[in-house]
């Protein structure tokens, strides 16, 4: 029998309390005006600038009266640690998530370890215990959020921005400007040589639901793949395509049938690409054995 849709009503944070919102578990780590390292934790942080701009960027939305928002309005820095899955590793977050407490208070039985940062001395300290970290710098020429400054704890009057610092009277939305990932030895192995099933890091979900008195969090499971399908294009879209661009370097035939796997809507793109290292290298026509020089010299900027 079908089960029908209910609609429910939307209400103050609709993600906790209107919905089941997968989300991330990290522990962002800022400096305090004492100069020790505060960890708060936070599922609101998500990918912002992915590609296309000069730099890559996460968004983080927090309280703003919160430790964590009053040390990214001072220091403009901030560090993304990822824990994975460990009942002991949430317990500790949910307790550093608690409103209120001081940077002494919350970090004093605090399990986790930390070690300082190699990006300089007033950078926040990593957690050991993660498997991931992004180093982080908050861009606040962004929907003019320079003047934003700290210390209004009982709330902040408008104007208000629109996507980045202050955005309501408690609230605060920061675009964190990526400076470093890190990666523990093992995932970046799987990166790098390959991913397989067994190499993902132990990921666990919140579940964004919250009731009065407890956070659900998800355990991690080994995860599965599923191929993706075969799609290959025409070699005359191919053709056409590299005929049109503005260059003096031409594509062999021979070169494009090797390309027809190239999604269309990514094909220009690629081949701009293409072109662009070939006028580097001194190329003036990609044939199969330019592509392969091409295909290197593109996958080791890659890796970079």
């Amino acid at each position: 029998m079908k089960e029908e849709f209910k609609e429910l009503k939307i209400l103050d944070n609709f993600y906790q309390t209107s919905s089941f919102f997968p989300m991330p578990t990290v522990l962002v780590s800022t400096v305090s005006k004492s100069g020790q390292t505060n960890l708060g934790a936070y599922s609101l942080c998500f990918p912002y600038y992915i590609a296309g701009k000069e730099y890559y960027a996460m968004l983080l939305e927090c309280r703003n009266s919160s430790n964590t928002a009053q040390n990214i309005l001072r220091t403009k820095k901030a560090t993304l640690n990822f824990i994975p899955d460990n009942r002991k590793f949430f317990k500790q977050a949910v307790k550093l998530g608690f409103p209120g407490d001081t940077t002494e208070e919350k970090m004093k039985d605090c399990i986790f370890n930390l070690t300082d940062s190699t990006l300089g001395k007033n950078r926040p300290q990593i957690v050991d215990e993660a498997f991931q970290v992004f180093e982080c710098s908050w861009d606040n020429s962004l929907d003019n959020a320079k003047g934003d400054k700290p210390g209004k704890l009982e709330g902040y009057e408008p104007p208000y921005h629109n996507f980045n610092g202050i955005t309501s009277k408690f609230g605060a939305h920061f675009i964190l400007k990526i400076d470093k990932i890190w990666l523990k030895e093992k995932y970046y192995n799987t990166i790098v040589n390959g991913v397989t099933a067994g190499g993902f890091p132990r990921v666990p979900v919140d579940y964004g639901y919250r009731d009065s008195k407890n956070f659900w969090c998800s355990g991690f499971k080994k995860p599965f793949s599923e191929p993706i399908p075969e799609h290959e294009g025409d070699i005359k879209s191919v053709i056409y395509c590299a005929e049109r661009l503005n260059t003096d370097v031409k594509f062999t035939k021979e070169a494009c049938q090797k390309l027809v796997k190239i999604p269309r809507i990514f094909l220009k793109m690629a081949l701009t690409q293409m072109v662009k290292i070939a006028e580097e290298e001194g190329i003036k026509v990609i044939d199969e054995k330019a592509l392969e020089i091409i295909n290197d010299k593109r996958h080791k900027e890659k890796s970079k």
